[in-house]
Protein backbone atom coordinates (compact mmCIF):
# COMPACT_ATOMS: atom_id res chain seq x y z
CA UNK A 1 0.00 0.00 0.00
CA UNK A 2 2.95 2.53 0.77
CA UNK A 3 4.22 1.76 -2.31
CA UNK A 4 1.04 2.11 -4.35
CA UNK A 5 0.84 5.71 -2.29
CA UNK A 6 4.52 7.05 -3.03
CA UNK A 7 4.17 6.15 -6.87
CA UNK A 8 1.00 8.09 -6.74
CA UNK A 9 2.87 10.55 -5.38
CA UNK A 10 5.97 10.89 -7.77
CA UNK A 11 3.58 10.58 -10.94
CA UNK A 12 1.37 13.86 -9.34
CA UNK A 13 4.69 15.21 -9.21
CA UNK A 14 5.89 14.41 -12.67
CA UNK A 15 2.79 15.58 -14.06
CA UNK A 16 2.84 19.02 -12.20
CA UNK A 17 6.00 19.79 -13.23
CA UNK A 18 5.84 18.79 -16.83
CA UNK A 19 2.90 21.17 -17.16
CA UNK A 20 4.77 23.98 -14.96
CA UNK A 21 7.31 23.51 -17.84
CA UNK A 22 4.56 23.38 -20.57
CA UNK A 23 3.36 26.46 -19.69
CA UNK A 24 6.49 28.39 -19.29
CA UNK A 25 7.55 27.11 -22.89
CA UNK A 26 4.08 28.57 -24.00
CA UNK A 27 4.59 31.45 -22.57
CA UNK A 28 7.38 32.10 -24.02
CA UNK A 29 6.47 31.51 -27.56
CA UNK A 30 3.77 33.87 -27.74
CA UNK A 31 6.04 36.35 -26.13
CA UNK A 32 6.60 38.89 -28.85
CA UNK A 33 10.16 39.70 -30.02
CA UNK A 34 11.11 43.44 -29.51
CA UNK A 35 10.84 45.17 -32.59
CA UNK A 36 14.33 46.82 -34.27
CA UNK A 37 14.74 51.03 -33.51
CA UNK A 38 15.32 52.35 -36.73
CA UNK A 39 16.64 56.60 -36.59
CA UNK A 40 16.77 58.54 -39.96
CA UNK A 41 16.45 55.72 -41.60
CA UNK A 42 19.33 53.56 -40.01
CA UNK A 43 19.04 50.21 -37.84
CA UNK A 44 20.32 51.83 -34.32
CA UNK A 45 21.60 48.29 -33.04
CA UNK A 46 23.54 48.04 -35.85
CA UNK A 47 25.95 50.96 -34.69
CA UNK A 48 27.16 52.86 -31.27
CA UNK A 49 24.82 55.89 -30.63
CA UNK A 50 26.66 59.18 -30.23
CA UNK A 51 24.48 62.56 -29.52
CA UNK A 52 26.47 65.82 -29.34
CA UNK A 53 26.12 69.47 -30.12
CA UNK A 54 28.75 71.74 -32.34
CA UNK A 55 30.42 73.54 -30.02
CA UNK A 56 31.93 76.86 -30.56
CA UNK A 57 34.69 77.22 -33.43
CA UNK A 58 34.20 73.25 -34.49
CA UNK A 59 34.77 72.38 -37.55
CA UNK A 60 33.30 69.26 -39.17
CA UNK A 61 36.63 68.02 -39.80
CA UNK A 62 37.31 68.39 -36.38
CA UNK A 63 34.40 66.19 -35.10
CA UNK A 64 35.00 63.37 -37.50
CA UNK A 65 38.61 63.27 -36.52
CA UNK A 66 37.33 63.25 -33.26
CA UNK A 67 35.65 59.95 -34.02
CA UNK A 68 38.67 57.69 -35.97
CA UNK A 69 38.02 59.33 -39.87
CA UNK A 70 41.26 60.57 -41.33
CA UNK A 71 41.87 63.47 -43.14
CA UNK A 72 42.46 62.58 -46.13
CA UNK A 73 38.77 60.50 -46.33
CA UNK A 74 37.22 63.46 -44.36
CA UNK A 75 38.65 65.58 -47.19
CA UNK A 76 36.98 63.33 -49.98
CA UNK A 77 33.73 62.99 -47.67
CA UNK A 78 33.71 67.03 -48.08
CA UNK A 79 34.35 67.29 -51.94
CA UNK A 80 32.09 64.35 -52.80
CA UNK A 81 29.02 66.39 -51.54
CA UNK A 82 29.81 69.84 -51.41
CA UNK A 83 26.84 70.23 -54.42
CA UNK A 84 24.37 69.27 -51.65
CA UNK A 85 26.07 70.11 -48.33
CA UNK A 86 28.90 72.48 -47.54
CA UNK A 87 30.75 71.00 -44.69
CA UNK A 88 31.75 74.89 -43.79
CA UNK A 89 28.44 75.84 -42.84
CA UNK A 90 27.70 73.88 -39.58
CA UNK A 91 26.68 76.17 -36.99
CA UNK A 92 27.95 76.12 -33.51
CA UNK A 93 24.71 75.41 -31.30
CA UNK A 94 23.41 72.72 -34.08
CA UNK A 95 22.78 69.57 -32.47
CA UNK A 96 23.99 66.14 -34.22
CA UNK A 97 24.40 62.24 -34.27
CA UNK A 98 26.82 59.94 -35.26
CA UNK A 99 26.61 56.54 -36.11
CA UNK A 100 30.15 54.78 -35.68
CA UNK A 101 31.54 50.80 -36.05
CA UNK A 102 30.64 48.89 -32.96
CA UNK A 103 34.01 47.22 -32.70
CA UNK A 104 37.49 48.42 -30.65
CA UNK A 105 37.67 51.32 -33.60
CA UNK A 106 34.68 52.85 -33.09
CA UNK A 107 34.85 54.88 -36.46
CA UNK A 108 32.35 57.05 -37.34
CA UNK A 109 30.49 56.20 -40.34
CA UNK A 110 27.04 58.17 -40.56
CA UNK A 111 27.57 62.23 -39.61
CA UNK A 112 23.59 63.58 -38.84
CA UNK A 113 23.23 66.93 -38.63
CA UNK A 114 19.94 68.58 -37.87
CA UNK A 115 18.92 71.66 -39.59
CA UNK A 116 15.68 71.80 -37.11
CA UNK A 117 12.57 69.49 -36.13
CA UNK A 118 11.74 68.07 -39.24
CA UNK A 119 14.99 68.21 -41.43
CA UNK A 120 18.17 66.81 -40.95
CA UNK A 121 21.23 66.56 -43.63
CA UNK A 122 22.69 62.65 -43.31
CA UNK A 123 26.00 62.33 -44.67
CA UNK A 124 26.58 58.83 -45.32
CA UNK A 125 30.29 57.20 -45.90
CA UNK A 126 30.14 53.38 -44.58
CA UNK A 127 30.95 52.48 -48.16
CA UNK A 128 33.03 53.61 -50.65
CA UNK A 129 30.57 56.02 -52.51
CA UNK A 130 29.71 58.79 -50.20
CA UNK A 131 25.91 60.42 -49.79
CA UNK A 132 24.57 63.53 -48.52
CA UNK A 133 20.78 63.92 -48.67
CA UNK A 134 18.35 64.97 -46.42
CA UNK A 135 15.81 63.55 -44.24
CA UNK A 136 12.65 64.68 -43.22
CA UNK A 137 10.77 63.44 -40.08
CA UNK A 138 7.31 61.93 -40.37
CA UNK A 139 4.94 64.62 -39.89
CA UNK A 140 1.62 64.13 -38.42
CA UNK A 141 -0.77 67.42 -39.21
CA UNK A 142 -3.66 68.22 -36.99
CA UNK A 143 -6.36 71.67 -37.46
CA UNK A 144 -6.88 73.26 -34.89
CA UNK A 145 -9.36 76.15 -34.06
CA UNK A 146 -8.97 79.25 -31.80
CA UNK A 147 -10.75 82.36 -31.26
CA UNK A 148 -9.88 85.28 -28.90
CA UNK A 149 -10.49 89.00 -28.29
CA UNK A 150 -8.58 92.09 -27.63
CA UNK A 151 -8.09 93.31 -24.51
CA UNK A 152 -4.79 95.35 -25.49
CA UNK A 153 -2.92 94.22 -28.67
CA UNK A 154 -3.16 91.22 -31.45
CA UNK A 155 0.26 90.05 -29.63
CA UNK A 156 -0.73 89.72 -25.77
CA UNK A 157 -4.03 87.98 -27.25
CA UNK A 158 -2.17 85.17 -29.03
CA UNK A 159 0.29 84.56 -25.77
CA UNK A 160 -2.60 84.26 -23.83
CA UNK A 161 -3.89 81.52 -25.93
CA UNK A 162 -0.44 80.21 -25.76
CA UNK A 163 0.57 80.60 -29.48
CA UNK A 164 4.09 80.78 -30.95
CA UNK A 165 4.82 84.35 -31.93
CA UNK A 166 5.33 82.64 -35.65
CA UNK A 167 1.83 82.47 -35.87
CA UNK A 168 1.22 85.99 -34.98
CA UNK A 169 3.61 87.33 -37.96
CA UNK A 170 1.23 84.52 -40.01
CA UNK A 171 -1.63 86.64 -39.18
CA UNK A 172 -0.18 89.74 -39.74
CA UNK A 173 1.05 88.79 -43.27
CA UNK A 174 -2.06 88.13 -44.00
CA UNK A 175 -4.02 91.23 -42.40
CA UNK A 176 -1.35 93.57 -43.83
CA UNK A 177 -3.07 95.46 -46.72
CA UNK A 178 -6.66 95.04 -44.80
CA UNK A 179 -6.01 96.24 -41.09
CA UNK A 180 -3.96 97.75 -39.43
CA UNK A 181 -3.29 96.26 -36.00
CA UNK A 182 -2.71 99.29 -34.60
CA UNK A 183 -6.15 100.52 -35.01
CA UNK A 184 -7.51 97.55 -32.48
CA UNK A 185 -10.19 98.02 -30.42
CA UNK A 186 -11.14 96.24 -26.70
CA UNK A 187 -13.59 93.74 -27.74
CA UNK A 188 -12.05 93.54 -31.18
CA UNK A 189 -12.12 89.23 -31.74
CA UNK A 190 -10.92 86.85 -33.78
CA UNK A 191 -10.95 83.00 -34.88
CA UNK A 192 -8.83 81.16 -36.94
CA UNK A 193 -8.08 77.71 -38.54
CA UNK A 194 -4.86 76.37 -38.56
CA UNK A 195 -2.86 73.72 -39.24
CA UNK A 196 0.05 71.95 -36.40
CA UNK A 197 2.62 69.90 -37.07
CA UNK A 198 3.90 67.43 -34.54
CA UNK A 199 6.70 64.44 -34.87
CA UNK A 200 5.76 61.39 -33.19
CA UNK A 201 2.09 62.56 -32.34
CA UNK A 202 4.05 64.23 -29.58
CA UNK A 203 6.90 67.18 -29.96
CA UNK A 204 5.28 70.10 -32.02
CA UNK A 205 7.26 71.23 -35.13
CA UNK A 206 5.56 74.65 -36.20
CA UNK A 207 2.39 75.47 -38.00
CA UNK A 208 1.13 74.51 -41.36
CA UNK A 209 -1.37 76.56 -43.76
CA UNK A 210 -3.34 78.87 -42.09
CA UNK A 211 -7.01 77.77 -43.89
CA UNK A 212 -9.11 80.18 -42.92
CA UNK A 213 -9.57 83.60 -40.39
CA UNK A 214 -11.66 86.29 -39.59
CA UNK A 215 -11.49 89.60 -37.72
CA UNK A 216 -14.50 90.96 -36.13
CA UNK A 217 -12.95 94.91 -35.66
CA UNK A 218 -15.62 97.92 -35.68
CA UNK A 219 -18.59 95.39 -35.60
CA UNK A 220 -17.43 94.32 -39.27
CA UNK A 221 -16.15 90.51 -40.08
CA UNK A 222 -13.07 90.18 -42.07
CA UNK A 223 -12.41 87.06 -43.84
CA UNK A 224 -9.51 85.55 -45.28
CA UNK A 225 -9.54 82.25 -47.16
CA UNK A 226 -6.27 80.38 -48.45
CA UNK A 227 -7.42 79.55 -51.98
CA UNK A 228 -4.70 78.90 -55.39
CA UNK A 229 -6.49 80.90 -57.96
CA UNK A 230 -3.82 80.25 -60.81
CA UNK A 231 -2.14 77.05 -61.25
CA UNK A 232 0.30 78.27 -63.49
CA UNK A 233 1.53 80.37 -60.92
CA UNK A 234 0.72 77.94 -58.30
CA UNK A 235 0.83 80.28 -55.19
CA UNK A 236 -2.10 80.43 -52.66
CA UNK A 237 -3.02 83.72 -52.02
CA UNK A 238 -5.81 84.88 -49.36
CA UNK A 239 -9.39 86.38 -50.22
CA UNK A 240 -12.23 87.43 -48.87
CA UNK A 241 -15.68 86.11 -48.85
CA UNK A 242 -15.90 88.17 -52.05
CA UNK A 243 -13.46 86.64 -53.97
CA UNK A 244 -11.53 89.94 -53.39
CA UNK A 245 -7.67 89.19 -52.78
CA UNK A 246 -6.54 90.72 -49.71
CA UNK A 247 -2.84 91.46 -50.65
CA UNK A 248 -2.71 94.97 -52.24
CA UNK A 249 0.38 95.98 -54.63
CA UNK A 250 2.08 98.03 -51.78
CA UNK A 251 1.91 97.68 -47.73
CA UNK A 252 0.73 100.40 -45.37
CA UNK A 253 3.71 100.37 -43.25
CA UNK A 254 7.68 99.39 -44.24
CA UNK A 255 7.59 98.40 -40.49
CA UNK A 256 5.79 95.16 -39.21
CA UNK A 257 4.84 95.98 -35.81
CA UNK A 258 5.69 98.29 -32.97
CA UNK A 259 5.96 101.66 -34.44
CA UNK A 260 3.77 104.52 -34.53
CA UNK A 261 3.09 107.69 -37.10
CA UNK A 262 5.36 110.01 -35.45
CA UNK A 263 5.19 112.65 -38.42
CA UNK A 264 2.73 112.27 -41.67
CA UNK A 265 3.37 114.00 -45.01
CA UNK A 266 2.96 117.96 -44.48
CA UNK A 267 4.20 120.52 -46.82
CA UNK A 268 3.61 123.03 -43.92
CA UNK A 269 5.24 122.19 -41.18
CA UNK A 270 7.50 123.46 -39.52
CA UNK A 271 10.87 121.67 -38.03
CA UNK A 272 12.18 122.24 -34.50
CA UNK A 273 15.61 120.78 -35.79
CA UNK A 274 15.70 123.45 -38.44
CA UNK A 275 14.58 126.22 -36.00
CA UNK A 276 10.77 125.68 -36.17
CA UNK A 277 11.11 126.91 -39.81
CA UNK A 278 8.42 126.08 -42.55
CA UNK A 279 10.03 122.86 -44.57
CA UNK A 280 7.60 120.86 -46.58
CA UNK A 281 8.12 116.98 -44.75
CA UNK A 282 7.45 114.86 -48.12
CA UNK A 283 7.72 111.47 -46.01
CA UNK A 284 5.92 109.77 -43.48
CA UNK A 285 7.62 109.32 -40.46
CA UNK A 286 7.26 105.93 -38.48
CA UNK A 287 9.28 105.74 -35.48
CA UNK A 288 10.47 102.44 -33.86
CA UNK A 289 13.46 101.08 -31.90
CA UNK A 290 16.98 100.96 -33.19
CA UNK A 291 17.50 97.59 -35.15
CA UNK A 292 14.15 97.19 -35.92
CA UNK A 293 13.64 95.62 -39.79
CA UNK A 294 12.37 97.82 -42.64
CA UNK A 295 10.73 95.64 -45.26
CA UNK A 296 9.99 96.67 -48.91
CA UNK A 297 6.26 97.88 -49.45
CA UNK A 298 6.08 96.07 -52.70
CA UNK A 299 8.18 94.42 -55.06
CA UNK A 300 10.78 95.96 -57.51
CA UNK A 301 14.61 97.24 -58.25
CA UNK A 302 16.89 98.88 -55.61
CA UNK A 303 17.78 101.80 -57.46
CA UNK A 304 19.76 103.76 -54.92
CA UNK A 305 21.52 102.41 -52.06
CA UNK A 306 23.54 104.59 -50.25
CA UNK A 307 24.34 106.98 -47.80
CA UNK A 308 24.11 110.87 -48.14
CA UNK A 309 23.35 113.99 -46.56
CA UNK A 310 20.83 114.76 -44.33
CA UNK A 311 18.84 111.12 -45.45
CA UNK A 312 21.42 109.14 -43.98
CA UNK A 313 21.48 105.39 -45.24
CA UNK A 314 18.87 105.22 -47.36
CA UNK A 315 17.53 102.99 -50.10
CA UNK A 316 15.33 103.70 -52.99
CA UNK A 317 13.28 100.92 -55.11
CA UNK A 318 11.31 101.00 -58.25
CA UNK A 319 8.58 99.57 -58.47
CA UNK A 320 7.26 99.64 -61.79
CA UNK A 321 7.03 102.96 -64.14
CA UNK A 322 4.54 105.27 -61.86
CA UNK A 323 5.44 104.09 -58.85
CA UNK A 324 8.94 104.01 -56.55
CA UNK A 325 9.50 104.22 -52.72
CA UNK A 326 11.94 105.67 -50.49
CA UNK A 327 13.39 104.45 -46.77
CA UNK A 328 15.57 107.06 -44.95
CA UNK A 329 17.93 107.36 -41.67
CA UNK A 330 18.77 103.59 -41.71
CA UNK A 331 21.00 102.40 -39.19
CA UNK A 332 22.24 99.79 -41.83
CA UNK A 333 21.42 98.70 -44.97
CA UNK A 334 21.03 95.34 -46.56
CA UNK A 335 20.70 95.76 -50.20
CA UNK A 336 22.89 97.05 -53.18
CA UNK A 337 21.54 98.53 -56.64
CA UNK A 338 20.16 96.72 -58.87
CA UNK A 339 19.08 93.74 -56.76
CA UNK A 340 15.53 92.61 -57.24
CA UNK A 341 13.23 92.51 -53.65
CA UNK A 342 10.16 91.05 -52.83
CA UNK A 343 7.21 93.18 -50.92
CA UNK A 344 8.19 92.45 -47.63
CA UNK A 345 11.67 91.74 -48.02
CA UNK A 346 13.96 93.51 -45.01
CA UNK A 347 16.31 96.32 -47.01
CA UNK A 348 17.65 97.70 -43.56
CA UNK A 349 17.31 98.68 -40.60
CA UNK A 350 16.07 101.75 -38.06
CA UNK A 351 18.52 104.03 -37.38
CA UNK A 352 19.60 107.56 -36.59
CA UNK A 353 21.65 108.61 -39.58
CA UNK A 354 21.45 111.78 -41.13
CA UNK A 355 19.42 114.80 -39.96
CA UNK A 356 16.98 112.86 -37.35
CA UNK A 357 15.91 113.90 -33.62
CA UNK A 358 15.00 110.35 -33.01
CA UNK A 359 15.31 106.93 -34.26
CA UNK A 360 12.19 106.46 -37.34
CA UNK A 361 12.40 105.45 -41.20
CA UNK A 362 11.06 108.07 -43.09
CA UNK A 363 9.00 106.90 -45.76
CA UNK A 364 8.67 108.51 -49.19
CA UNK A 365 6.31 108.03 -51.83
CA UNK A 366 6.74 108.48 -55.47
CA UNK A 367 4.54 108.67 -58.17
CA UNK A 368 5.32 109.73 -61.89
CA UNK A 369 8.84 111.21 -60.00
CA UNK A 370 6.75 113.04 -57.73
CA UNK A 371 6.57 112.65 -54.21
CA UNK A 372 2.73 112.30 -52.84
CA UNK A 373 1.34 111.08 -49.26
CA UNK A 374 0.50 107.62 -49.43
CA UNK A 375 -1.61 107.41 -47.12
CA UNK A 376 -4.12 109.47 -49.19
CA UNK A 377 -2.93 107.94 -52.37
CA UNK A 378 -5.56 105.16 -53.22
CA UNK A 379 -2.92 102.80 -54.22
CA UNK A 380 -3.52 100.24 -56.86
CA UNK A 381 -4.49 96.53 -56.03
CA UNK A 382 -3.27 93.33 -56.86
CA UNK A 383 -4.73 91.24 -60.17
CA UNK A 384 -7.87 90.08 -58.91
CA UNK A 385 -9.53 86.70 -59.71
CA UNK A 386 -10.29 85.56 -63.24
CA UNK A 387 -14.58 85.31 -63.28
CA UNK A 388 -14.53 81.83 -64.02
CA UNK A 389 -12.46 80.70 -60.97
CA UNK A 390 -15.37 82.76 -58.67
CA UNK A 391 -17.66 79.36 -58.59
CA UNK A 392 -14.78 77.53 -57.50
CA UNK A 393 -13.74 79.51 -54.75
CA UNK A 394 -17.55 80.41 -53.40
CA UNK A 395 -17.84 75.99 -53.38
CA UNK A 396 -14.34 75.84 -51.79
CA UNK A 397 -15.00 78.12 -48.91
CA UNK A 398 -18.35 77.49 -48.54
CA UNK A 399 -17.41 74.95 -45.16
CA UNK A 400 -14.32 77.18 -44.24
CA UNK A 401 -17.15 79.78 -43.67
CA UNK A 402 -19.59 77.55 -41.99
CA UNK A 403 -16.90 76.48 -39.16
CA UNK A 404 -15.66 79.54 -39.08
CA UNK A 405 -18.59 81.35 -38.34
CA UNK A 406 -20.05 78.65 -35.97
CA UNK A 407 -20.41 79.81 -32.58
Amino acid sequence: MKNIIYLLFLFCAFSACKGEGENKEAVSKSKPKPKPVYKYGFKVADYKVILDTIKSGESFGAILDRHHVEYPKISKIAGSIKDIFDVRRVRAGKPYMILSSKDSLEEAKVFIYKNDKIRATVIDFKDSIFKAYTYLQPIKTVEKIVEGEIYSNLSNAMDSLHLNPNLTWRIADIYAWTLDFYKLQKGDSFKLIFEEKFINDTVFAGYGDVKSAVFNHNKRDLYAFRFLADSILNIHEYYDDNAKMLRSQFLKSPIKFQYRISSRYNLKRRIAYYGNRVKPHKGTDFAARVGTPIIATASGTVSESKRKGGNGNYVKIKHNATYSTQYLHMKRRKVKRGQYVKQGDVIGWVGMTGNTGGPHVCYRFWKYGRQVDPLREKLPAAKPMNKSIKPAFFDFIKPLKSQIDKN
